[in-house]
């Protein structure tokens, strides 16, 4: 049994099929972008709480008696569809809350700045204590390892002294240790 089937074959291909003339539009239209006049206004009697309402039902004229208010006849010219929004945009858009905010976005920005900058001046300023701190530190050990080489030296030559008293002046090294006892944690 064969894997392949009898309507496909591996080597078929695709083929163009050619488009009719004029079938699609291939070029950006003007006509899209204007509007010959404004929507439409609903008469105030044809709100339902506070929402205008389109709907031929709600208002007392129809639409088609009403159609000619509506032509083209030099009284409503060509209006820009963008700037018609962009109007509409705008007045119905308060720019103070958004001006606000931008005012304290900057303001707080500056703030945390001005921050930011001053903990970096303060970083610096605590690592220059850091190396002031480990040089007087490694100073500081250097001085005691210092001190304490002397220490030795001198209980070293002080032993040393003892031993030559005590061989030389056996009575006497001895009369003065009762008198002058050396200290227990020594």
């Amino acid at each position: 049994m064969s894997t392949t089937h009898a309507y496909y074959h591996p080597t078929t291909l695709p083929i163009n099929m050619p488009k009719k003339a004029g079938y699609y539009p291939t070029t950006h239209h003007p006509v899209y972008s204007r509007v010959s006049v404004s929507p439409p206004e609903a008469p105030e009697s044809a709100t339902t709480s506070g929402v205008t309402s389109y709907e031929p039902s709600a208002t007392s004229s129809s639409y088609a008696g009403s159609a000619s208010e509506y032509e083209s006849t030099g009284a409503a010219s060509g209006v820009d569809l963008i700037e018609y929004m962009g109007d509409r945009l705008h007045g119905a858009f308060d720019q103070m809350p958004l001006d606000r905010s931008l005012a304290k976005q900057a303001q707080t920005s500056g703030e945390l700045n001005a921050k930011h900058r001053e903990l970096l001046e303060l970083q610096a300023l605590a690592q220059r204590r850091l190396a002031g701190a480990r040089a007087n530190f490694a100073d500081g050990m250097r001085t005691a390892k210092e001190v304490q080489k002397d220490l030795q030296w001198t209980q070293k030559r002080v032993t040393s002294l003892n031993e030559r008293a005590a061989r030389k002046y056996p009575n006497e090294y001895k009369v003065a240790s009762q008198r002058y006892p050396a200290p227990v944690d020594y």
